[in-house]
C-alpha cells in the first residue's frame, strides 16, 4: 500500500507541519528560511494544509506601523488553535459513524460514550484520507496502522512519525472528547505501527 495523495503526501508539507508543531505563529518568510523552498511553494503547501484542517492562520496584531503579517500554526485544538475545517470534518464523520452504528450495531457504544466514538470516527476518516488503513480496537484503545505506508522513508521516519502523532492528537482534540494520543507502541519492525490512545482523567 502506498500513501494516498493527501495533505501530507508531500514530504515538504510534512516538514512544514513539523515546524509549525514545534513552534506556532510562523510567517511564510520563516518557513521559507527553514525549508529552503520558494515563497510561492510554501504558500501553496500551507494552503493545502489549511484546507485539510491541519493548519490555522491569524493576522498579527501590530502596535507599530506596517502591514500585519499572517501567522501560521498547527491546529491542535488547544485554546484558539482550532480549525473550523477540522471541526466540520469531525462533525460530518460523527454523523456517518452514527448512521453506521445504527445500521450495524456496536457492542462498545456504552463503554466508550458518544464523544469518544465520535473522536474515533473523525480519526479513522482522517487516517483513511492520508493513505492509512486503520484498524481500531475500541476496548484496548489502539489504532493499528500496519503496514505503515511511510515505512520506506527510513531517513525521515522520526519526523514523519512525530508529525502524524501530532496530527492525530489534533484531530481527536478538535472532535471534542476524552481521547488523546498516548504514544506509539515500540516495535523492532519499522513497518509496524500501533498507536495507543488514552482517555483523559476528568
Amino acid at each position: 500500500m502506498t500513501a494516498g495523495y493527501s495533505a501530507i503526501s508531500s514530504y515538504s508539507r510534512v516538514e512544514i507541519m513539523h515546524l509549525l508543531q514545534e513552534r506556532p505563529h510562523r510567517t511564510v518568510s520563516e518557513l521559507v528560511a527553514a525549508t529552503g523552498l520558494h515563497a510561492n511553494t510554501v504558500r501553496e503547501h500551507v494552503q493545502r494544509l489549511m484546507h485539510a484542517g491541519y493548519v490555522i492562520a491569524e493576522t498579527e496584531r501590530r502596535t507599530t506601523r506596517g502591514r500585519p503579517r499572517v501567522l501560521y500554526s498547527a491546529a491542535t485544538g488547544d485554546g484558539e488553535a482550532s480549525s473550523p475545517v477540522a471541526i466540520r470534518r469531525a462533525e460530518a464523520a460523527a454523523r456517518r459513524g452514527d448512521l453506521l452504528r445504527r445500521m450495524y450495531g456496536s457492542d462498545t457504544d456504552a463503554e466508550l460514550g458518544a464523544d469518544a466514538l465520535h473522536q474515533l470516527d473523525a480519526l479513522v476518516e482522517d487516517l483513511g484520507d492520508a493513505g492509512f488503513d486503520p484498524l481500531v480496537d475500541e476496548r484496548a484503545l489502539t489504532v493499528d496502522l500496519t503496514p505503515c505506508p511511510h515505512a520506506p522513508a527510513a531517513e525521515h521516519r522520526g519526523t514523519l512519525c512525530h508529525v502524524h502523532v501530532g496530527i492525530m492528537d489534533g484531530v481527536l482534540a478538535q472532535a471534542g472528547g476524552p481521547l488523546r494520543v498516548e504514544g506509539i507502541a515500540p516495535s523492532c519492525d519499522p513497518t509496524q505501527c500501533v498507536v495507543q490512545l488514552a482517555a483523559a482523567q476528568r
